[in-house]
């Protein structure tokens, strides 16, 4: 296993953006903003489906950018921990649009 390949079976170099998984469909981009904008300046943020979507899912996910690439290793630390009603899943994403 290379360096890059942190154990998802395809090299990963250094990003800048994490996906976060297992949300609440309860959940605002504004609320994940507050979360994780104390970790890092935060250049961009997607959450899908977004917060006027017609209809009703189960759960949500969420991309965002940081600055730095630095904060994503902060970011891992949020994993597991318990934001509305789930247990954030929070990995480290590919730089694609």
């Amino acid at each position: 296993m290379n360096s890059g390949d942190r154990g998802l079976g395809f090299p990963l170099g250094p990003t800048s953006v994490i996906q976060v998984t297992n949300l609440s469909s309860a959940v605002t981009s504004e609320q994940m903003r507050t979360l994780f904008g104390f970790l890092g300046d935060i250049e961009e943020l997607r959450l899908y489906p977004p917060d006027n979507a017609p209809l009703a899912f189960s759960s949500k996910v969420c991309y965002i950018k940081f600055r730095e690439a630095s904060s994503v290793g902060v970011a891992q630390h949020l994993t597991n921990t318990v934001f509305i009603d789930r247990a954030l899943i929070v990995v480290p994403c590919a730089e694609d649009d």
